[in-house]
């Protein structure tokens, strides 16, 4: 292959994102490395019965590619891996993506990185780019026994359509935000749903509907309409972000929305009982739903809140010593969230492993550089995430920070960017500081922070202020050589 000006890791709205915008700032020879057979990131590997986004459908799109037709207020899966499909065309970027293509380690050696595929091929390129985002490796929460199922199981990122549900009884294990999905679409053909759930967890109205013909004839015709729609989205959810501060108004008042909201549809009082969080809002993911609660009161449905204990031969053994009899098990038990770019091995200045560099838990300045990893841009990385809004807005404020980050090297006629530590320690000093006031911090676990507590996930303002400081690299804060 030709010598590349960049290497970008992950297919997903990441990965894309940044082909686009290095192809239009003039960095053409790139490569896009997919370990998978296409493009769409979480919306490939997610094809659950009912996947869908809970960011409404006018913000979870590029702000330079607007889609006029969603057909929901929230998209589908296949509705969104579409857009991404046809953006790849629009934009030119689609002949760059190479699939089937698994990284298992990148090396920098002075004035490159080098990429080593399975198999043994090597690339190199100057810049590489991570766009694996958070949320791709499943996670089976340690439950032991997992083998000594009889029946068919899978983790919910990796269904398996093939199976008839009809008529079985189906132990979903986990509650959370693709369970909350999934769940009522199984509960209209299993014959049993038997819901394992170790931690309630606040649920809002999503207030979906279907985007009529004429609305979108009207964005379609008139994209003012469409981006003024969008702006008022995210004002809206980007102000939610003070539900997120503990001890605030706001925050009082988005935990009363999602205990009327579960008051008006479970009327049973020891089922709403073990519904019902005792931890701050926030905390962990608020999910957003239309037809969870309701399913939960299906005569057959069975919520079960004892721990799991172990998998058996014929289900699911509890804490209680009870054994639940399962035909099919379903893990809704997340990813592993904290690890970051695993099992990807990345070595930098002097050998130095991006593992041992995050040993007592993953930091990056902004999300996205890393001291002693130069020339590494991490897209959704370390305290990028949001409980409140979409990350597309956060992906391309990291990506557009990136791209001036680039220029600036290139006008000076330097080969590297090198992230000065003491501006790594200082940034993440304040950030975990910022963070204590918010509800993440609080009495729960969450895949936002590591066993030992700190925050490794999430971002400690609102996206409004990470795009003004992502609109130009502080290069003082960096050893340009």
């Amino acid at each position: 292959m030709a010598e590349l000006d960049a290497i970008i890791i992950g297919a997903g709205f990441g990965g894309l994102c940044a082909a686009i915008k290095l192809k239009e700032a003039g960095f053409k020879r790139l490569v896009v490395l997919e370990k998978a057979d296409r493009i769409g990131g979480t919306w490939r590997d997610n094809t659950y019965p009912g996947a869908c986004c809970d960011v409404p459908s006018r913000l979870y799109s590029y702000s330079f590619a607007l889609n006029p037709h969603w057909t929901r207020a929230y998209s589908g899966h296949a509705e969104i891996r579409q857009y991404m499909e046809d953006v790849a065309v629009r934009f030119g970027v689609r002949d760059r993506f190479r699939f089937n293509a698994e990284v298992e380690r990148a090396d920098w050696d002075g004035s490159a990185w080098t990429v080593t595929l399975k198999g043994g091929e090597t690339l190199s390129a100057p810049v590489l780019v991570s766009g694996l985002g958070q949320l791709n490796r499943p996670s089976f929460a340690g439950i032991p026994g997992r083998e000594s199922f009889k029946g068919e199981s899978w983790h919910s990122a990796r269904w398996n359509h093939d199976v008839d549900l009809a008529g079985k009884t189906v132990g979903c294990i986990g509650a959370g935000a693709s369970a909350i999905q999934y769940i009522p679409e199984l509960v209209k053909t299993a014959g049993k749903v038997v819901v394992f759930q170790r931690t309630p967890n606040y649920v809002v109205p999503r207030l979906d509907k279907a985007m009529s013909p004429a609305r979108r004839a009207l964005y379609a015709a008139l994209p003012v309409v469409d981006r003024l729609q969008r702006w008022l989205v995210w004002k809206l959810m980007d102000a939610r972000f003070q539900a997120f501060k503990q001890g605030t108004k706001a925050a009082a008042d988005f935990k009363k929305v999602a205990v009327d909201y579960l008051e008006a549809t479970v009327a049973d009082p020891e089922l709403r009982a073990r519904l019902t969080p005792d931890y701050p809002i926030g905390c962990k993911r608020i999910l957003v739903s239309d037809d969870y609660y309701q399913a939960l009161v299906q005569p057959n449905v069975e919520l079960v809140t004892e721990d799991v204990k172990a998998i058996t031969a014929k289900g699911v053994r509890t804490g209680d010593g009870a054994e639940h009899a399962c035909d099919v098990l379903v893990f809704g038990t997340g990813f592993e969230t904290t690890d970051f770019l695993a099992p990807l091995a990345i070595h930098g200045e002097n050998g130095l492993s991006l593992d041992a560099a995050w040993k007592d838990g993953a930091e990056a300045y902004y999300g996205v550089t890393v001291a002693g990893f130069p020339n590494l841009f991490l897209l959704y990385g370390p305290n990028t995430n949001l409980g409140h809004n979409s990350i597309i807005l956060m992906i391309e404020a990291q990506v557009g920070y990136m791209v001036e980050a680039l220029k600036a090297l290139k006008a000076r006629g330097a080969k590297a960017l090198k992230l000065k530590p003491d501006a790594q320690a200082r940034f993440n000093t304040q950030l975990q500081h910022d963070l204590q006031d918010t509800a993440w911090a609080g009495s729960c676990s969450s895949w936002y922070k590591t066993a030992s507590g700190k925050i490794t996930n999430n971002w400690s303002n609102d996206t409004a202020t990470y795009i003004k400081v992502m609109r130009e690299p502080v290069l003082a804060d960096y050893e340009v050589a």
